[in-house]
Formats: C-alpha cells, structure tokens, sequence
C-alpha cells in the first residue's frame, strides 16, 4: 500500500473547514468553529487512541509541528507513552499544589488561640478567658485539637459534643458555641469555607437532644417570692456589718451582686438620687443609671465614704471590696431554702410583673 504523501504547507493554509485534518503520520490540524487552528499529534496506545496537543498554528510553524511529531514518534517507539506522563507530571503538580495548601491551612487549636488572642481584651473578667481556654483544652484539643481547621465537619464536631452533651450539659453548651465561633473566625480568615458544622442552627441541631429538655442543664437562680422579701429585709436590718448593708443596696436596686461589690463613691450623685454604672462594668457593656430611693439614701448615708482610701462603698476586711459570697453567706443566715442574692432580681421583676401596669422592658 503507498504511504500517504504529506500535505505542503500551501495545502494546509488552504484547509478552511471544521474539524480534524491528517497533515503527515500522526501530525493533524484542527480547526473550531471560531476559526481558531492548532496542531495535535493523534496516536494509539494498546489500542486506544491519544491525543498531546503541539500549540496553535499561530505560534507553531507547519515545520516545528512536524520537528515534533518526529520526535514523539521516536518516544513512542522506545515505548514512552508522551500523553500518560503529561497527565501524570499534571496530577503530580496537581498533589504538590493541594500539599501546600494543606501546610499553609492552621490547625483548629492554632486558630482557637488566634481567636482568644484577638477576642480575649473585650471579655469582661479573667474568669471566662480561662473557661474558653479551659474547655476548648479539655474536651476540643484531643479530637480536632491538631486537624486542619478546613477539614472539621459535622462528624468532628459530634466526637467533641457527643461524649458531654447529657452529661455536662452547661459545659456541652457552651463548648458547641466556642467551636462556632472559632470555626467562624477561620471562615472569615480564608481557612475554611461552607457552612458551620457547629452553628446553632445547622444540621447539628437535628443529630443531638435539645440542651434545654436534659436532665443538668442550666437552672434559675433560686429566688425569695416577692411577698417574702420584707420579712427578709426586716432581718437584714436587724445585721451589723458591711455585707449586710450590701445585701441590703442590693436588694433596694435590684442589682447584680458584681455591680453592687464593684460599686464607688464617685458613681453615686445623692443630689440627683442617681447611682451611674459605667459601661465597662456592665454586662450589656452599656452605662446604666439606676435611681435611688429614699431608702437607699438613708442606707447610704450610714456608711463611711472612705475606708483607708478605698472608693469602694462596700469594702472588704482584706481586700478593696467584699469577696463574691459574703452576701449570699449573709443571705444563708436569714434563710435556709437555698434562696440566692441575684435570685432577688427575679423577685423584683415578678413583682412589677403582677403588681405594677409598667411595661417588662421597663
């Protein structure tokens, strides 16, 4: 059978219609509908045809397209395979690329401390930044603690939650909305994407028993019944001490116990009757002005504005101020029934509730 002879280079400037021209021994043109023309080199590898693209006719002339199939042929012969190995080399820049990635992505403990890093100055006390850092140590960091953050999905986030969801329910709680956070950080910084497996109102929900309806989830402070609060006061009078006038202050204002122990002379006007609680002290974060009574002012009107010094309306025997549960042992000595100092916050909204026309907000 005669070879074929190859098509001149007139010959090929001459081909115009679409699709895939033979130009010599397997070295062919084709042609899009866009008139766009490349050169590509057609063989067949255990019976299976392959194609290795040689570049546009723009950029390749007819001769190097052909110095290159001569070329490959040779390759071909000598039992390479030039289109596997592209595709191999392809897949290995490929596997190098998604590597790097990997090493560059921070793992979910790098970013937790990222995120208490940058969040940490705005947390009111010293006490809840040790609880991010003690909860997310004790029951995140073993499971996902080294795993790349991009990598942590429903599944990870379950082996963290399931172990202490109906057991430590609190704990459990706050642990999931940690891990949210966290993992919403990452999200804005680029290190992850999609949606949050630990979101509260993601398909998280829907595998785990609501907190709320579990035996050890988070319980009201006890508190006095409204009616019962002036046979309660009358007692607190009857008590000589500085924790039994806090107790009392907090009480007459129904504030919380933190603001009533941290309380100074300079946030009192007992001109105006106004006690004004600065921003940074409030759990809201806003400034909150709480109107004095006329029993207020007499209560404070006995007490000394200045102890050695100290600012503080209530100080403590040791320390600037009264510790957190001097009040709630003042409260114990009266009553027995488990009753606590900020339940008396509850007793006064329960009271304006059924006694009063004002709205709840104010």
């Amino acid at each position: 059978m005669a070879r074929r002879r190859a098509l001149s280079s007139r010959e090929v400037d001459a081909l115009r219609e679409v699709g895939m021209h033979w130009i010599s021994d397997n070295l062919y043109l084709q042609i899009r509908d866009q008139g766009t023309r490349s050169w590509l080199f057609r063989y067949w590898v255990d019976g299976k045809p392959k194609v290795i693209g040689l570049g546009a006719t723009r950029d390749v002339t007819l001769a190097e397209a052909r110095d290159r199939a001569d070329r490959l042929r040779i390759e071909i012969r000598d039992g390479g395979d030039p289109a596997g190995q592209k595709k191999a080399a392809r897949e290995e820049r490929k596997a190098e690329r998604v590597a790097a990635v990997a090493t560059a992505v921070p793992t979910f403990e790098e970013c937790a401390r990222e995120y208490i890093n940058s969040h940490e100055a705005s947390w009111k006390n010293d006490k809840h930044r040790a609880q991010w850092r003690s909860t997310l140590k004790t029951y995140a960091y073993p499971f996902i603690g080294k795993k790349p953050v991009n990598e942590i999905g429903i599944d990870e986030v379950l082996k963290v939650l399931k172990p202490i969801w109906t057991e430590k329910p609190p704990t459990a709680g706050n642990l999931r909305g940690r891990i949210d956070k966290v993992l919403g950080w990452a999200t804005a910084m680029g290190y992850r994407s999609g949606d949050n497996p630990a979101s509260r109102d993601g398909p998280l929900m829907h595998l785990l028993p609501p907190l709320g309806k579990m035996k050890g989830q988070k319980k009201h402070h006890a508190a006095v019944p409204y009616r019962e609060v002036p046979a309660v006061v009358a007692e607190i009078r009857k008590l000589d001490s500085t924790s039994a006038s806090a107790l009392l202050f907090t009480v007459l204002t129904a504030a919380r116990t933190g603001e009533t122990l941290g309380a100074t002379w300079d946030e009192i006007d007992l001109d105006e009757k106004l006690w004004t609680i600065p921003a940074a002290r409030m759990k809201a974060g806003a400034e909150h002005k709480v109107p004095l009574s006329d029993e207020v002012i007499r209560l404070l009107n006995t007490l000394p504005h200045t102890t050695d010094g100290n600012p503080h309306l209530f100080p403590g025997p040791r320390a600037k101020t009264l510790s957190n549960m001097a009040m709630l042992q003042c409260l114990r000595g009266i009553r027995d029934d488990g009753a606590t100092v900020h339940g008396f916050r509850a007793s006064f909204s329960t009271w304006a509730r059924e006694q009063t026309d004002f709205s709840p907000e104010i």
